[in-house]
């Protein structure tokens, strides 16, 4: 169990960088729908879904490359690393070189003709994202959890501080709101704060803090650049990129699985098919009760970055399929819990829509945290088809995933609407997971407990089925569903006690 209790502490290393980082970041969610309409935050959300696809591009799968490379004992990890760095650099100063060159007929394909700037701003992020890719990889690879947690909560902080202090602070400064001691004490500020607050143009700022608080990156990791010169070898780059294109394939159709539902619905919902609504707001109300499937998605996020490495390093190992077979058990159990414990307190975290605009999309949070629990089912899964360097697997899973999640949204938005995208995007990560699963019985093997994962996610959901059908009102609802909770945790301690002192008595 000690390999298991190395993998959880790193895990909640991770997970504080990736969990704790992430939930700050989400206090802005709430920040935001208070601030900006369901239009402006469908704007918003559509410049960040193109930034999950282009940031695949410009790191091309040189991450896991790196990993893979790296462990290796005939390679020197300093040149896997120099030639993996600088690969990205050439890679990103090419992209964005072309998108700031193109950035006004971009703006106009995207039909926001005045929106040049965030392009330009957006190419700069992505170039910057890229960059310190392979170097907060090396931090995981060297087992420096803690720095990597460090920088990464610095982010966040950074960034909730300058939007808060431009978007709310200068703002009430400029609307002479002089309701507290706080405002009366920064009136004096008025002049300085019409010099660098503008606004109309409020969510450019969101932007230009987002790119400043990566910038910051780089100098809290200045170390892993020490040594580092730009390098690439050939015969090198040759091998791992051979190894990391298909990984790229992998990345773009599982960025078009996550994101591309936003455009469908952008430019295929039905005109006025929510009465009084553009589709730009539809976008906004879909992506902002999208936010509140994060929970899943941090706890994937976080074992993700710590289960690569750990799989890597276990994978020659003899004993390693049924150790991963555990991993995964413990694993789902933990994402069924929260996908239950969301979904039953759905009337208390809707508080974090401020607007109640944002509030009709509800119903679709349930359909969206079982998505990303299969979601993180499959990155679970896709360690065999790494580990056996056959990752072109992952090139035929996410394209049947892509594909079912175009032809899934163009077939069933004008039906359902958003509610229709996230029962595609559950149907998509759901294939994806038996695809891989079958496929990687064939060529890896590992004992997946296939009955206990089914029955513990058929029975949260049953849970959840029943919380929805019973509406005692008030406090009485919040300890009846609960309640629920409780029951869930209670019959997974005695299925799981069982298990181990079984296995003491043996």
């Amino acid at each position: 169990m000690s390999v298991l209790k190395k993998l959880a502490s790193d895990t909640a290393y991770y997970g504080l960088s990736s969990i704790v980082g992430r939930v700050l970041n989400f206090l802005l969610f709430p920040f935001y729908t208070g601030i900006f309409f369901a239009e402006d935050y469908g704007i918003m959300s559509d410049f960040y879904a193109k930034a999950a696809i282009f940031n695949v591009i410009y790191i091309f799968g040189m991450e896991t490359a790196y990993f893979r490379f790296s462990s290796k004992q005939e390679n020197k990890p300093e040149e896997v690393y120099r030639t993996a760095v600088s690969a990205v650099m050439l890679c990103s100063l090419f992209f964005s070189s072309l998108l700031i060159l193109f950035s006004q007929p971009l703006a106009d394909l995207m039909q926001y003709p005045d929106r040049q700037i965030d392009v330009i701003l957006f190419a700069l992020l992505f170039a910057v994202d890229a960059i310190v890719a392979i170097p907060f990889a090396r931090l995981r690879q060297e087992n420096k959890a803690k720095k990597f947690a460090f920088v990464k909560v610095g982010n966040i902080l950074i960034n909730i501080g300058l939007n808060i202090f431009f978007l709310y602070v200068c703002q009430n400064i400029l609307d002479n709101k002089s309701n507290s001691y706080f405002f009366d004490l920064l009136f004096p500020l008025i002049p300085l704060v019409e010099e660098i607050y503008y606004p109309e143009y409020a969510l450019r700022y969101v932007f230009a803090i987002n790119l400043i608080a990566n910038l910051l990156q780089v100098l809290f990791i200045r170390e892993t650049f020490k040594n580092f010169r730009f390098q690439i070898q050939y015969a090198q780059f040759k091998e791992m990129f051979v190894y990391s294109y298909p990984l790229l394939f992998m990345g773009l159709a599982g960025a078009v699985n996550e994101v591309l539902d936003r455009d469908l619905l952008k430019y295929w919902l039905p005109e006025n098919f929510y009465e009084g609504k553009t589709n730009l707001e539809a976008v906004g109300i879909y992506s902002a009760c999208y936010k509140l499937s994060i929970f899943i998605s941090l706890a994937v996020q976080a074992f993700r970055y710590a289960g690569e490495p750990f799989f890597f390093s276990k994978a020659a190992n003899k004993n390693s399929p049924p150790l991963f077979a555990k991993v995964m058990r413990y694993f789902v159990i933990a994402l069924t819990f929260m996908y239950l414990a969301v979904s039953v307190n759905l009337d208390i975290l809707q508080s974090f829509l401020r607007k109640d605009e944002y509030r009709e999309g509800i119903g679709i949070v349930p359909f969206l945290l079982l998505a990303n629990l299969f979601l993180g089912i499959y990155y679970n899964l896709t360690i065999w088809f790494k580990v056996t360097d056959k990752t072109y697997f992952s090139v035929i899973f996410s394209g049947i995933g892509a594909s079912i999640t175009v032809l899934g949204n163009l077939l069933l938005i004008p039906i359902l609407g958003y509610m229709g995208s996230a029962v595609v995007t559950l149907l998509c990560y759901f294939t994806m997971s038996a695809l891989c699963y079958v496929y990687g019985q064939k060529y890896y093997p590992i004992p997946y407990p296939l009955k206990a994962i089914f029955a513990y996610i058929g029975f949260a959901s049953g849970l959840i089925f029943t919380a929805a059908h019973f509406d005692f009102g008030g406090i009485l609802n919040f300890f009846f569903h609960n309640g629920l909770v409780l029951v869930f945790l209670g019959v997974v301690y005695g299925v799981e006690r069982g298990k181990f002192i079984e296995k003491k008595e043996l």
